[in-house]
């Protein structure tokens, strides 16, 4: 699990809107943009909401592709260590029987 705190900023005017969030607070970061937008005191409209949660949804894709490069990555060092080693042990094994 991702432990990042990502920090999402909007500046409308003199309004600030900064959101900071990881990955599990993701979900009620979502549901306080959409909160904010239905509020009509607030001058954070629902293009503001949307265009929010394209940038979270981007980021989490962002972070999932990389995890998943990273798991993949290790997979094949593995592959490569245990090919390694076995070619280590079985050339061991032929050099015996050359003998």
């Amino acid at each position: 699990m991702n432990q990042e705190v990502n920090v999402l900023a909007l500046v409308k005017g003199k309004e600030r809107y900064v959101f900071m969030y990881n990955d599990k607070n993701r979900a009620a970061v979502l549901e306080s943009l959409a909160r904010y937008a239905s509020d009509p005191e607030m001058s954070f409209s629902w293009y503001d909401a949307a265009v929010l949660t394209q940038r979270i949804r981007s980021e989490q894709r962002k972070s999932e592709i990389a995890a998943a490069r990273a798991a993949n990555q290790a997979i094949i060092r593995d592959e490569l260590a245990k090919k390694a080693a076995f070619k280590k042990v079985g050339g061991a094994v032929f050099n015996d029987f050359d003998d």
